[in-house]
């Protein structure tokens, strides 16, 4: 029984912070703070008339601001932040959880704000603070990442002698009825996939330009889709957990629409993360585009289809023998909205969030310092992902088409 402090209020906060609710074994007290407490007030009265947990406050923080976020964690006395904030906020989270005792879980890694930038240095380097005040740090505890590493720690485990290939797959089928709009916040994700592309092959990253690689693959239930080469940060850490890998990559796929609309805001400097002078005002394009693009936690209502994400493995099993290995989850938007109010992306990302959570808070996945989901067992996180509603299914010996 334990008290957890929620920081952010979108759409994956809401899942998470439902989620917990639904756990009350393990989250005895929750407490959702963000900016706006009136947009944390209506998450948490939902949340108990839906599943009667009485036990959700609600708080103010700006989680920009160290000193405030210390107050929050002085004023509540929390076991484990659960940050589900922006990632250019995850050092000043840490570095509070850390001047008050506080266990530390995110769901993305840090980026600064002034470029697109995607790597765990920073974080990592909060390791020895950690461990020395017996603390425990978990990164990246979403979906991808996040399942997508304990998969893989998960395939390494038990089918496994050495993985050689690693093919990080993401779908989404849905469809929400909007001319154009970002799954989670539309500031990150024009970020991220307008930055170079990036893969390890051989011991080196090869850089690509954006979206330059693409071919079509086919996924459980849904068909073939156009997916396109990214970077994604899990990247990082796998090669380096997991060092038989010789080649490792990130797809994810998009609609030509959704591509069209993505050239022209480039095009036209809306993609820009550098300030502008508007009128004698200083304003930062992207953030201007963020505020009239139609908000990620309004689209779950009319949302249809499905998300499908997984990891695509080749090596050698136990035996030595050549294997191929798909592991997957899809996950459905309508059931995700019904649970939650929340569309599958956010489902999909606030799930993990709270699993990990009750990995630390049961004492399955905690120990000092600062750690990557696939340095912990998987086992326990894989018997939970299914009762908590992401249910995985795998194909053995199958083709994986890359």
């Amino acid at each position: 029984m334990s008290k957890v402090v929620i920081i952010g209020c979108g759409g994956v906060g809401t899942v998470a912070a439902f989620k917990c609710a639904e756990n009350p074994d393990v989250f005895s007290s929750i407490v959702i703070a963000s900016r706006t407490q009136s947009k944390c007030d209506a998450v948490a009265e939902k949340i108990r008339k839906a599943t009667g947990h009485n036990s959700i406050t609600t708080d103010r923080v700006d989680a920009d601001n160290v000193d405030e976020i210390v107050a929050l964690l002085r004023r509540h006395e929390p076991e484990l932040v659960i940050n589900v904030a922006l990632p250019y906020q995850d050092l000043a989270i840490m570095e509070a959880c850390l001047q008050t005792g506080v266990n530390y879980l995110d769901t993305a890694n840090y980026e600064p704000k002034d470029v697109a930038h995607f790597e765990y240095s920073w974080q990592w380097a909060y390791r020895d603070r950690f461990e020395q005040a017996g603390l425990c740090a978990i990164l990246g505890c979403g979906f991808d990442p996040g399942v997508s590493g304990v998969f893989t720690a998960y395939a390494a485990k038990h089918y496994f002698s050495e993985m050689e290939t690693l093919d990080i797959v993401d779908c989404n089928a849905g469809d929400h009825g909007k001319a154009f709009a970002t799954n989670f916040n539309p500031e990150i994700n024009i970020r991220e996939i307008t930055q170079n592309g990036r893969y390890y092959q051989d011991g080196k990253w090869v850089t690509t330009k954006p979206l330059e690689i693409h071919q079509t693959l086919t996924y459980p239930n849904i068909g073939g889709r156009d997916s396109y080469l990214l970077y994604h940060e899990e990247l990082e850490s796998l090669v380096k957990n997991f060092p038989s890998i010789r080649r490792a990559r990130f797809w994810m796929t998009f609609g030509q629409e959704y591509l069209t609309h993505l050239r022209v805001i480039q095009n036209i400097g809306m993609a820009r993360i550098d300030e502008v002078d508007y009128n004698g005002t200083k304003i930062i394009p992207l953030q201007f585009l963020k505020a009239v693009l139609p908000n990620p936690q309004d689209l779950g209502e009319n949302y249809h289809g499905e998300t499908s994400i997984g990891c695509r493995i080749a090596g050698r099993d136990k035996e030595g023998n050549p294997m191929t290995y798909y592991i997957y989850n899809n996950c459905s938007h309508e059931e995700a909205y019904r649970e939650t109010g929340m569309q599958a992306v956010s489902y999909t990302t606030g799930v993990p969030a709270m699993i990990g959570a009750m990995m630390l808070l049961k004492g399955l996945w905690k120990k000092p310092g600062v750690w990557n989901v696939e340095e912990f067992d998987p086992d326990p996180f894989m018997e939970q992902l299914g009762k908590q509603g992401l249910p995985w299914h795998e194909v053995i010996n199958g083709d994986l088409e890359l």
